[in-house]
């Protein structure tokens, strides 16, 4: 038995796809049960919406949340059932909902019923047609955020997620992130696009969401983690409830920094084994860049769970 320490991380927003968590409900139990807890809490078919679509539906904000929120946990309860155990937790902008699920902090019905209304309040706190992000890549961090402080021009331009050195995604007014874009294609990019998103996350246009969301934040029940749970807004981890729901109200309107989080657990906190548990590989991806060295796997069908179960941890298996 390894003591290597093992990170769940949760995907965002992004890795949603029709289809999503029916393997898993087919192979187990526990994960059909899951997606019986969402259709109760709800009032909806979520299960319906993950399996079976329509894809404009699924990819709605206030939908997508709490469908990939389901998803993830679905895998989480087949992966502890395989007797797969977090020593840390993590997740990517929505997904930290899903870490806070994973760590106890929060129950299942509760987080649903939070990330479907932070999926309402995130679509209506700006205009559609008035925000915007863009991923700008080849480029560091440091020469984006430059990038972003030149194209304001007294509009709204902020670094949004931090997901891998080289990989920095913008948020604000439209038309200061295009001004961005431009420069940053000027200035030597590799790559600088808009985003096909609704609004413009993790940005302060996102302020009235996070208003929004406060007082629902405040009237449930976040008890103190199990597992530590590494915040975006701080790249640290949190270890009270008190904490954890500070993080998370704070997180509508503040960068995703995803890089820091990571390198954090693989260098501070030693951890050996990133699985990421969702419908998609884009954490595993971003997490190879950072942690080099360390083992970065997707457990988003049954037969990778498998694969895991009957791999040795040895070093020739991290890629």
């Amino acid at each position: 038995m390894s003591n290597s320490k093992i990170a769940f991380v949760f995907p965002g927003q992004g890795s949603q796809k029709v289809g999503m968590g029916k393997a898993w409900a087919e192979a187990c139990e526990a994960s059909r049960r899951v997606f019986e807890e969402a259709d109760d809490a709800l009032g909806m078919s979520l299960t319906q919406l993950c399996f079976e679509g329509p894809e404009e539906e699924l990819n709605l904000t206030a939908n997508t949340q709490p469908a990939l929120l389901a998803t993830s946990i679905a895998i989480l309860r087949a992966v502890t059932e395989a007797g797969k155990k977090a020593d840390l937790v993590a997740g990517h902008s929505l997904g930290e909902y899903s870490a806070l699920v994973a760590a106890e902090v929060l129950s299942f019905s509760d987080a649903l019923r939070l990330v479907r209304q932070r999926g309402q309040l995130m679509q209506e706190a700006v205009p559609v047609g008035i925000g915007a992000m863009a991923a700008i890549l080849g480029m560091e961090t440091e020469a984006v955020a430059s990038i972003a402080r030149a194209a304001a021009e007294g509009e709204v331009c902020e670094l949004a997620n931090l997901n891998s050195e080289g990989q920095t995604v913008l948020a604000g007014h439209r038309g200061a992130v295009e001004r961005a874009v431009a420069l940053a294609k000027e200035q030597g990019a590799r790559k600088a696009v808009l985003l096909s998103v609704s609004a413009p996350f993790h940005s302060s246009l996102m302020a009235p969401a996070r208003e929004g969301l406060e007082p629902h934040l405040r009237k449930t029940e976040f008890l103190d983690p199990v597992v530590p749970v590494v915040s975006n807004v701080d790249a640290r981890p949190v270890r009270e409830g008190d904490a954890a729901r500070n993080a998370v109200t704070r997180q509508i309107d503040s960068a995703v920094r995803w890089t820091e989080s990571i390198a954090w657990m693989a260098e501070e906190a030693g951890v050996e084994t990133f699985a990421e548990l969702g419908p998609g590989k884009v954490l595993t991806g971003l997490n190879r860049r950072i942690a080099r060295g360390r083992r970065c796997l997707s457990l988003s069908d049954p037969a990778r769970l498998e694969a895991w179960l009957t791999t040795p941890e040895d070093a020739s298996q991290r890629r």
